[in-house]
């Protein structure tokens, strides 16, 4: 925008010297052409006036032009403006008009960035303090419980040692994906990218989780719809805890039937696909489900257990790694989640 209006002021500055050196040329003419002394002082006075009115004019008119520029630039940082069309400039300055309203479309698009990043903030600093302070109120019961004889009851005691020892460790969990979450969106988390075989990586993975699928008399199915040595690009370790992050939440939410995790090769990716017959997603909540602490159902959520975290860890994941994760889910008949990683 002030290149414009620079540009717009060195015209100016141009104008006004071409028009003096104009006009001097013509004096000159006016004293060799006409050989009357006193006609000649007349023209010259009244080429002269003529001058003067034109650059007073000019000059006029540039000051009402940088007037108005201040004007709407003022207006503009006390968000006077509701749309960029309210700016108005004249018509030989359509292009420094055009650059202004690109500015203050900018502003108000900062500026509603800046307080949905405040209102984020908030919320997330109210969710952590939330989800700490649970784990820490149950465990700090228990203890009292204990410490005030209860130790000493064999009916009670070592189930609440073992209740205060779940809370620490699901206390545990949530700071450790705080802290995933935190370097995450930092920057400061080093990813490790080369290529791995992703059969036996994969079902690996998938046995290690049968156990807890076999708990709800889940099937936990696996599916390897591709070349065997089929290798895919990306970070192992951070990989994992996605897999592992989307198969636990397919159980968790899935009452009967079964899980089944799939690969597909495709021309230059594998494809990965996650699905359950499980309770399924509101279609309203499915582009909300990655964000921070979002829980669908909050009560149902906190029983089955979880951060509130994990998604919204994947979905950096999987990002990271050039990717995108999408979801279909309907109600009471599933879910799938899909990614791919190259070849």
């Amino acid at each position: 925008m002030w290149n414009e209006l620079k540009s717009n002021l060195t015209s100016a500055l141009v104008f006004f010297r071409e028009f003096i050196l104009f006009n001097f040329l013509l004096i000159i003419v006016i004293l060799i052409l006409v050989d009357t002394p006193s006609l000649s002082i007349s023209l010259i006075l009244i080429l002269l006036f003529i001058s003067l009115i034109t650059l007073n004019l000019i000059g006029a008119r540039r000051r009402k032009e940088l007037n108005k520029i201040k004007d709407i630039i003022t207006n503009i940082s006390k968000n006077y403006y509701a749309d960029p069309n309210e700016i108005i400039l004249s018509r030989n300055l359509s292009g420094l008009e055009d650059a202004i309203k690109g500015m203050f479309e900018k502003a108000k698009s900062d500026i509603e960035y800046l307080k949905r990043l405040e209102r984020i903030r908030t919320e997330f600093l109210a969710n952590v303090s939330h989800e700490l302070r649970t784990p820490i109120f149950t465990i700090q019961g228990y203890l009292e419980t204990l410490l005030n004889g209860a130790i000493n009851d064999k009916n009670v005691n070592l189930n609440f040692l073992e209740k205060a020892n779940h809370h620490t460790i699901n206390l545990s969990n949530l700071l450790n994906d705080l802290i995933d979450i935190s370097m995450i969106e930092s920057g400061e988390m080093r990813m490790s990218y080369r290529y791995f075989d992703i059969h036996p990586y994969l079902l690996q993975i998938v046995q290690e989780l049968k156990p807890m699928a076999a708990e709800k008399s889940i099937e936990l199915l696996y599916s390897f719809q591709a070349d065997e040595k089929l290798q895919l690009f990306g970070d192992k370790n951070k990989l994992r805890q996605a897999f592992i992050n989307l198969i636990q939440n397919a159980i968790k939410y899935t009452e009967h039937g079964k899980v089944e995790v799939i690969i597909e090769e495709e021309k230059k990716h594998g494809l990965i696909l996650i699905k359950d017959t499980g309770i399924g997603i509101p279609e309203q909540d499915i582009n909300r489900i990655f964000e921070r602490f979002y829980r669908v159902d909050k009560a149902r959520s906190r029983a089955v257990g979880g951060t509130g975290l994990g998604l919204a860890i994947v979905k950096h994941i999987i990002e990271a790694h050039g990717s995108k994760i999408d979801v279909k889910s309907k109600i009471n008949e599933g879910s799938e989640f899909s990614f791919r990683l190259k070849k």
